[in-house]
């Protein structure tokens, strides 16, 4: 079976993981013993824009965000302009898909399918939405997917609303779409803990993807203290 290191970061400035995943997508090329790693993080709040664009889906000037202690990012993955923040749950899988299978349609239904079969375990159930991509709970995403591959290395990956302040999408048009809105677990809920989920979405992981999650938490804490 694979091996995946996983690294729960905590909270995190978002420019800060891009360069960890940066350094990891690098290292994993290198290291042909494991299959990647699987990051769990937590952000300030920040919207990135992804490579189809986004400027035109915010809802308000740049000074106006910026001035709520938003950030803003462009991006290489895919998709369009999504908010990240406090009371998300974000995972950024670095995977070397050459060690899984070189198949980018099944690497994004099989993200999605990890959120799907976690929700499951708690009692929520999610789907997808033809048309778009993520995870949504009927006309309302849970969920947000993106993900860009170079060389068959995974970067980005997913955000998974658990009690996140749902009022900052209403600065965007969320990943390009007006007509539908945005959940979270708690708004659905309440009694689910967030150390819960992260242990369902990594048991998810593994079943999903058929491989070993690893802890290295001498890696984490470096990352932590860097």
């Amino acid at each position: 079976m694979k091996k995946v290191v996983f690294m729960d970061l905590g909270r995190m400035r978002y420019e800060k993981t891009l360069n960890i995943q940066k350094e990891l997508s690098q290292y994993i090329k290198e290291d042909k013993g494991l299959a990647g790693f699987f990051i769990i993080v937590e952000h300030n709040p920040v919207l990135t824009i992804g490579k189809e664009g986004g400027f035109e889906n915010l809802l308000c000037t740049e000074a106006t965000i910026k001035g709520k202690g938003i950030d803003i990012h462009e991006i290489n993955r895919g998709g369009n302009v999504t908010y990240h923040g406090p009371g998300q749950i974000v995972g950024y899988p670095i995977l070397d898909l050459t060690n899984l299978k070189k198949d980018l349609q099944w690497y994004v239904d099989s993200i999605e399918e990890v959120i799907i079969k976690t929700l499951r375990k708690i009692g929520i159930t999610g789907g997808r939405k033809e048309k778009h991509r993520g995870v949504w709970i009927m006309n309302n995403k849970i969920c947000a997917v993106g993900i860009s591959v170079k060389k068959w290395v995974t970067m980005h990956g997913f955000a998974l609303n658990y009690n996140t302040d749902l009022t900052h999408f209403k600065l965007i048009n969320p990943c390009g779409i007006a007509e539908f809105g945005v959940t979270s677990i708690e708004a659905i809920k309440k009694d689910i803990k967030k150390e819960a989920v992260i242990e369902e979405l990594k048991s998810s992981f593994q079943e999903i993807f058929h491989c070993s999650l690893i802890d290295d938490k001498a890696r984490e804490v470096a990352y932590k203290n860097d």
